[in-house]
């Protein structure tokens, strides 16, 4: 999942050179979420002892 958030983000960033500003601030809110899920996905994890897959 933080893999997505990233490429979301390289999204947003070139959305936002080229001038598409409205693109750019949802690919930016698409990446905000999938890095916050993401943490507390591991912190999750890392509290239960599980692994991921």
């Amino acid at each position: 999942m933080p893999s997505w958030a990233l490429i979301f983000l390289i999204v947003a960033v070139i959305a936002a050179v080229l001038g598409f500003s409205g693109l750019a601030g949802a690919e930016a809110g698409i990446a905000q979420v999938l890095f916050v899920i993401s943490i507390i996905l591991f912190l999750a994890f890392l509290i239960l002892g599980k692994r991921g897959p």
